[in-house]
């Protein structure tokens, strides 16, 4: 979805040169004024739609190049543009925690149900690295954390027989949790300026298999699981 977005707005862009350089539209149908701020807009529409771990910082994005857009358009001073502005984020990350709550009401549930399971040790990577490989460990859970860091959780071959939660957060920082494919995978997350992403080829349908739960946080740094 996201290349094919991509690709239209590639071939939207190219079209419109070609037609400028051909004599058929003018330059000001391209390079109006405040035309700079489709550099802010474009991406930040494309990853809102296509990536649902970083929607909040996007949208904020998008946010900030339309009222650019519009200041530059001379529709609203750039006055008015400041003072919007931070009523603007403060409404998009309330909604973002109000939907996301409401949402995920039923992994809320579980997951609090599954977390004094939680081994007690925290793994945190506080202005460095971890590298933390569980291979032949049984997994019951765990609270990882990276703080200006970044850490690994390799759980590829890890044992993992039952349901369990993993509780991470990563601020200014990053997340790695390799998973098996044999399990599924459900994130309950927030973001501001961050994101939680699932690239793993778990499963998320199959009943008989153990169910991962990441309970993720993100502030300004990001959480993959792969």
């Amino acid at each position: 979805m996201k290349n094919i977005l991509w690709g239209i707005v590639l071939v939207v862009a190219g079209a419109l040169l070609g037609c400028r350089a051909a004599g058929l539209i003018d330059s000001d149908v391209i390079f109006f004024d405040g035309w700079w701020t489709l550099f802010i807009i474009v991406p930040c529409a494309i990853c809102a739609i296509t990536e649902k771990g970083h929607r909040v910082g996007n949208l904020i994005g998008l946010i900030v190049g339309v009222l650019l857009l519009l200041s530059c358009q001379d529709l609203i001073s750039f006055e008015i543009f400041w003072k919007l502005l931070i009523p603007g984020i403060i409404v998009i990350i309330g909604l973002s925690l109000i939907f996301k709550t409401i949402f995920n009401q039923k992994i809320s549930a579980d997951i609090k149900k599954l977390s004094s399971n939680i081994d007690d040790a925290e793994i945190s990577a506080v202005f460095s690295g971890q590298n933390i490989d569980m291979k032949g460990e049984k997994f019951n859970g765990k609270k990882v954390s990276a703080v200006f860091g970044g850490l690994k959780l390799d759980l590829r071959e890890a044992i993992i027989k039952e349901d369990a939660v993993i509780d991470a957060s990563a601020v200014f920082g990053g997340i790695d949790i390799l998973v098996p494919s044999d399990i599924n995978v459900k994130i309950k997350s927030s973001a501001v300026f961050g994101g939680v992403k699932n690239n793993s080829k778990a499963s998320e349908a199959d009943e008989k298999k153990p169910t991962l739960y990441i309970n993720g946080s993100a502030m300004f740094g990001g959480i993959e699981i792969k």
